[in-house]
């Protein structure tokens, strides 16, 4: 049973973020699994978990980075993880913004649909919090990107989500299925490609390539086969910069060109 409770100024705050963001539809509803599973998209910024919280279909809780989620926290982790790219001169202006959006990110994830997430020993909460929610019929969805490049269309993924399937499969017996998501703001458009089952028979470290590789490839293939877009990529770095969803052999050799 989903026992989530949100507060009246959340919900306005979340009414005024759905007028102002884009209203996306939704490709490929038809793919995802009846049973809960795991959605791992592109972060596309801020787009993804805005995305993902107002359209995912179904019922579904977000993985999102825990520091967001404590007062003390979120400045340092804002300011790294939003805008240290940014022009060294702007710095001053950012950090000052990393202290005056705390209020407004411990409203939004502490109340929206979220499994806090850490990298250090409290990661075993972010599984057992996961595991709680599938059990309650709950999907997950993740962008697990970091700052490695990949192609064109995503950056590499950090593979330790896939443990959640291990897990899964030791306590239910059931097979998690992972369905990648590409999402495009510039079409208004969220794009669910083929799940990918996991193999509970295969070593974990075999499974954590094989599955994310997959996703990341799958997520390209449904990129490239759109219309010409630019894609959002996970660093927040110059508009100029942004990629097209091109194929990656024609992308790089305009980049050449230029």
């Amino acid at each position: 049973m989903d026992d989530k409770k949100t507060s009246l100024l959340y919900r306005i705050v979340k009414w005024f973020i759905w007028l102002f963001s884009p209203k996306y539809r939704i490709e490929g509803r038809e793919r995802l699994p009846e049973e809960p599973c795991v959605i791992v998209g592109n972060h596309c910024q801020m787009y993804g978990p805005i995305a993902a919280e107002l359209y995912t279909p179904g019922r579904h809780y977000v993985w999102c980075i825990g520091e967001m989620m404590h007062r003390e926290e979120v400045p340092a982790y804002a300011f790294q993880d939003f805008w240290s790219g940014k022009p060294k001169r702007t710095h001053w202006f950012y950090r000052i913004l990393s202290h005056l959006i705390t209020p407004l990110a411990l409203l939004l994830f502490n109340n929206a649909h979220t499994v806090a997430v850490y990298h250090d020993t409290r990661l075993i909460s972010t599984y057992r919090e996961s595991m709680k929610r599938l059990e309650e019929g709950n999907s997950i969805v993740i962008f697990p990107e970091h700052y490695d490049e990949h192609n064109n269309i995503v950056h590499d993924f950090q593979d330790k989500f896939i443990d959640l399937a291990r897990f899964y499969y030791k306590k239910t017996g059931k097979i998690l299925r992972f369905v990648p998501l590409y999402l495009a703001p510039r079409l208004k458009t969220m794009y669910y490609g083929m799940p990918i089952e996991f193999r509970p028979e295969a070593p974990i470290a075999e499974e954590r390539r094989r599955i994310c590789d997959a996703l990341m490839d799958g997520i390209t293939e449904i990129a490239v086969s759109l219309p010409e877009h630019t894609v959002i990529p996970y660093p927040n770095i110059s508009r100029k910069d942004y990629p097209k969803n091109i194929p990656l052999e024609v992308y790089e050799h305009e980049k050449e060109a230029v």
